[in-house]
């Protein structure tokens, strides 16, 4: 049973979980290619793979060391399954790399509940948003997210707002002084700032709309249930199972909002919809329905293969 095997913590499953995210990123990322296989290619697709591995390894790390699901494998499973479902995430490489500079942030985030060395968590977290925003101009929403931590795990000192905001312009002063040296104009966030889309054509196809509707119907379901747990939570554990579900707020609305839509922007919903779906899963008393759920988010790529 899936559910078994997965219902502890091991290093099994992430060799398991890396070897077919691996299998799942060549697939992807080779189907209809047209380019020539050289050196350079390989040299490429190899550095968005470890950037794919390490937003994995970090997520699991932040989750496990903030305690937000029980010790257990759900959470990898299901990362990897909703790239599965929607393997559009893992063509663009900047969405990669913005996804994962997301994850660091969260991490500085997310820790912010013990209250220590808050100062330095705050910058780190507006440098590595500001960083994501460079790649994705997308991912400028989740500076939003700092401020609602701050809110969230009550950190009231008017300080601490100018921090994160700092941390954010270290990274544009650096990359706009670069571009002054290289280019002789000031390009960098100047040419990458777009206002929102809501052209949503690009969703037609398919594979993508059963691929969506599977994820977001579990998502709103495990979120009914999630959300409902909050009462049983105690008072210093509900801070950050709030943040969660305002991560995924904030992810929605970049989806609805982002410039440039190719179905790579889910990515940023993953992360709190496998904190979500992992809590919904142990809490489901009844074995059976567990491994139903599990199995249906299985067979949803492969019924996509069959179209």
């Amino acid at each position: 049973m899936i559910t078994r095997f997965f219902s502890t913590s091991r290093p099994i499953h992430l060799v398991l979980i890396t070897l077919a995210v691996l299998l799942l990123f060549v697939v992807a990322r080779t189907v209809g290619l047209n380019n020539e296989i050289d050196l350079g290619y390989l040299l490429f697709e190899s550095g968005v793979f470890l950037v794919l591995f390490a937003s994995i390894v970090v997520f699991s790390f932040f989750v496990s060391k903030n305690t937000l699901t029980l010790d257990n494998g759900y959470k990898l499973l299901f990362f990897a399954l909703f790239l599965a479902i929607v393997p559009q995430t893992l063509m663009n490489s900047n969405t990669l790399l913005a996804n994962l500079f997301i994850i660091l942030a969260l991490r500085r985030l997310f820790s912010l509940k013990n209250n220590l060395r808050v100062k330095k968590k705050l910058f780190d977290a507006g440098f590595w948003v500001a960083l994501a925003t460079y790649f994705y101009f997308g991912a400028v929403l989740f500076f939003l997210l700092i401020f609602v931590a701050l809110l969230v795990f009550s950190i009231s000192r008017i300080n601490n707002l100018i921090v994160p905001v700092l941390g954010f312009l270290t990274v544009l002063i650096i990359l706009t002084s670069y571009s002054i040296i290289t280019t002789g104009n000031y390009g960098s966030f100047l040419e990458i700032a777009q206002l929102p889309s809501y052209d949503y054509s690009v969703y037609n196809d398919i594979g993508l709309v059963i691929g969506l509707t599977i994820l977001i119907s579990f998502g709103i379901w495990a979120s009914f249930f999630y959300i409902k747990s909050f009462k049983e939570k105690l008072k210093t554990a509900k801070s950050v199972h709030y943040l969660v579900i305002l991560n995924v707020m904030i992810a929605m609305i970049l989806v609805v909002t982002t410039p440039k839509k190719d179905g790579s922007e889910f990515i940023f919903l993953f992360t709190p919809l496998a904190i979500i779906m992992s809590n919904y899963l142990e809490g489901v008393s009844e074995r059976w329905f567990a491994e139903v759920f599990i199995w249906l988010l299985i067979l949803t790529p492969v019924a996509k293969l069959m179209l």
